[in-house]
Parts: C-alpha cells; sequence; structure tokens
C-alpha cells in the first residue's frame, strides 16, 4: 500500500527539496504532516482547491464558524495545498507540464511520509463531447488525441510510451455513489487529453485556426465513436504516473456546455 518512487539517485541525496511545493525532507516534518492522508483530490484553479477543502472541512465537521482554510504551500506561487483532515486538496495549474511537475513533488511527498492506501481523483471541467450540458464524467481510460490509450513523454532523446489505464473498480464505485446525486447526470467514458486548448481541442476561435469546421467535426465524430466523451489538458499524464507508482486513481470531470 505504499506510494513508489522509482529513482534510484533519490537515495542518495542528503536532501530531497520539493521545490515547487515550498516542502522538504530537511525542512519538515513529513510524516508527521502527511502520514495520515488518505484521499488527495487535485484540480486546476487554486481558488477551486480552496473550496473545495472548505466544503470537505464542513462535510467532515473540522470547520469552526468563519475559519480559514491555510495554504500549505504559501512559501510558493506556483501551486497551493489545502487539508481537510485525511483529505489533501492541491491545485495543478492548466496542461500536462504543469500537473507532471505537481505530481512528481506530490508523489514524493507522499512517498517521504510513509502513506498507505492512496487514492488520488482529478477533479475539474472539460469540453463534454455528445453528452449533456452539465454531466459528470468518469474516466476509465484517458486517451491521446489519436484516441490511442497512451502517454509519450521525451526522456533525453528517447520517445517512452506507458500505460493510461485508470482504476476501474474505482470508477464503478464513484459511478455508484453518484446515484444520490440526481442533478449531475454522470457517465464513465474515455478522456481525451490534447496539449493545445485551441487548434489540440478543435476549437475555431484561437489565434490560429487551421481547419475547416467541416473538419472539426468529422474528428469529433471520430473521438466519439471510439468512445471519447469530453477532452481535457492532463489526464494522459496524471493517469500514467499514477498507474507506474501505485496510486489508485480516478478523474472525474464536470461539462460546462
Amino acid at each position: 500500500g505504499l506510494v513508489l518512487v522509482k529513482n534510484p539517485h533519490l537515495d542518495l541525496m542528503e536532501e530531497d527539496v520539493l521545490y515547487h511545493l515550498d516542502l522538504g525532507t530537511k525542512t519538515h516534518n513529513l510524516p508527521a504532516m502527511f502520514g495520515d492522508i488518505k484521499f488527495v483530490c487535485v484540480g486546476g484553479s487554486p481558488n477551486r482547491m480552496r473550496a473545495f477543502a472548505q466544503f470537505m472541512r464542513r462535510e467532515l465537521g473540522l470547520a469552526a464558524a468563519g475559519e480559514d482554510v491555510p495554504d500549505i504551500c504559501a512559501g510558493s506561487d506556483r501551486y497551493a495545498m489545502y487539508r481537510a483532515g485525511p483529505v489533501l486538496s492541491i491545485s495543478h495549474g492548466m496542461g500536462i507540464p504543469s500537473i507532471s511537475i505537481m505530481l512528481h513533488e506530490l508523489i514524493k511527498l507522499l512517498h517521504h511520509a510513509k502513506c498507505r492506501d492512496v487514492t488520488i481523483i482529478r477533479i475539474g471541467t472539460s469540453g463534454g463531447l455528445g453528452i449533456e450540458a452539465g454531466s459528470v464524467v468518469i474516466t476509465d481510460t484517458a486517451v491521446d488525441s489519436s484516441f490511442q490509450p497512451r502517454f509519450e513523454q521525451v526522456v533525453l532523446d528517447d520517445v517512452v510510451v506507458r500505460s493510461t489505464e485508470l482504476d476501474k473498480d474505482l470508477a464503478e464505485e464513484l459511478l455508484a455513489c453518484s446515484r444520490d446525486i440526481p442533478d449531475f447526470p454522470t457517465l464513465i467514458g474515455h478522456t481525451m487529453c490534447t496539449y493545445d486548448f485551441y487548434e489540440g481541442q478543435g476549437r475555431l476561435d484561437g489565434a490560429l485556426c487551421s481547419f475547416s469546421s467541416e473538419k472539426k467535426l468529422e474528428y469529433l465524430r471520430r473521438a466519439y465513436d471510439a468512445g471519447v466523451r469530453n477532452i481535457e489538458m492532463e489526464s494522459t499524464a496524471f493517469a500514467a504516473l499514477c498507474g507506474l507508482c501505485g496510486l489508485k486513481g480516478e478523474s472525474c470531470h464536470f461539462h460546462l456546455l
């Protein structure tokens, strides 16, 4: 149940500085601060993750009237981190590079803190594909722009391909929980991850657009036929890192429009 790190160089380091989280193995007692964490929820916006932490504190009966929740990463302006009992709430910014940096340091944090049996869930907004506005998509598999379940990472000058399947039992468990919240239609489907918000997601309103509206619709139809139900910018990196490091991971997205 321990969180794994697959880097032999870490054992040779006198101190591991989690630079973008403003934490470190010498400056902080990570097991005392985080050893009992069981759930980690990550999302793009610092304000949303602060609001989520406040919500969780109320739900768990931990919040006093008017009490604010402190930002554990206040010494950094990259990410924000809040705690509500056994639940950690962290922002990751937008796109694969931003979430990847945060996840590397988060995974090391959970490892150094000796956390066990941690579940991590990405919560955020996305563009829906052929589904009702206001729906929640629970991801079973994250796919790339070619609808393939893979995350390609360039390491030095090699292209490393990693699996992007998420925990299917957790997806079914979340779907079962959704039945208690009838206001939000919920489904399981593939999530497509792109490297760009505009051209990469077929939008016609960016500073550049190299395709016609007909070409866009033909591509989106093929994506739907491949099982894609929403599009965002982080899921393949999220799924790959969680899977490699022994984290039970899932991704849930709210379709705005």
